[in-house]
């Protein structure tokens, strides 16, 4: 269904916490639809956006710069200034999308989901499946200089969740930690890209690559693959039948990743699902939390 032109969406216009470039070329610029470009690092760099995308900048006043690690969840007093400050409306539809496909913009998503506010969804393929689509792109870093919003954080309990959460996760036979960092870094045979951390991973959990739950063209797989690829890591065998572990608790180098598998889990179908938000820029850091690099 299209959206008449100048008709402001409602919450029942997305079709879920995916949307490909077909549904958002149709409404683009409608009143109501927020778009934001979470581009980080090279990819906010390139200065390229949709037309009217504002900036979700984890590199910047979307992530608490007092904490340790980096892309921490702000409080929610910031997070509420900061997206009053886009002009985002608590009865907005947002559609995130990053430069480098499905990354970033998950993250995003994600953070909006644990402040509280449900109308949002990321671009299936980000940028590269908008260009490729011969959708307009404009030479322009993403921006916005318009009306402040009314956006109220509302934070949700459990969705990003602290080291000793996780530490009990690992113990508990209900739940499966997964780590999105690539094979190599999982296994401490390649060197962590941000100094000091100690390579390996957390004893007890599983990896499960963020990029393996898209396809080869940037694009999430399909439901039931994905279903299929976390319940080969979730799936238990018990004695007279088999159980699934259906709590995930997910983490990745920052925080930013393990959204990528938090939106695959969801389009799994998948219910009880957590972000570790220190990860391993946390966990990896010389302390008492145990480290292994058996697999």
């Amino acid at each position: 269904m299209t959206t008449p032109q100048n008709a402001p969406l409602e919450a029942e216009a997305l079709p879920g916490p995916l949307v490909g470039v077909d549904w958002l070329a149709r409404r683009l610029g409608a009143p109501g639809l927020v778009l934001f470009d979470a581009s980080v690092g090279a990819h906010r760099a390139a200065a390229h956006r949709i037309p009217g995308a504002r900036p979700f900048d984890l590199d910047g006043d979307l992530s608490d710069h007092t904490a340790p690690a980096p892309h921490t969840m702000p409080g929610a007093p910031e997070f509420t200034e900061a997206m009053r400050a886009l002009g985002v409306e608590d009865r907005d539809t947002v559609v995130v999308y990053d430069g480098a496909g499905i990354y970033s913009s998950a993250r995003a998503w994600w953070m909006l989901r644990a402040m509280g506010f449900d109308r949002a969804a990321v671009l299936d393929g980000g940028l590269p499946a908008w260009s490729a689509a011969g959708l307009p792109v404009e030479a322009a870093a993403p921006t916005y200089g318009g009306p402040r919003g009314s956006f109220t954080a509302r934070p949700r309990a459990g969705l990003l969740v602290d080291s000793a959460t996780v530490a009990r996760a690992l113990t508990d036979p209900a739940a499966t930690v997964l780590d999105a960092r690539t094979r190599e870094r999982f296994a401490g045979t390649a060197p962590e890209p941000r100094p000091g951390l100690r390579g390996g991973h957390m004893p007890g959990a599983l990896n499960l690559p963020f990029a393996e739950l898209q396809d080869r063209d940037g694009l999430m797989r399909p439901a039931g693959e994905l279903r299929a690829t976390f319940r080969a890591l979730t799936g238990e065998r018990e004695p007279g039948g088999e159980r699934e572990r259906e709590r995930l608790y997910l983490s990745c180098g920052s925080g930013v990743t393990a959204c990528v598998l938090a939106l695959g889990a969801e389009l799994a179908g998948y219910e009880e699902i957590a972000v570790y938000d220190g990860s391993w820029s946390e966990w990896g850091m010389p302390s008492e939390l145990p480290v292994t690099t058996d697999l």
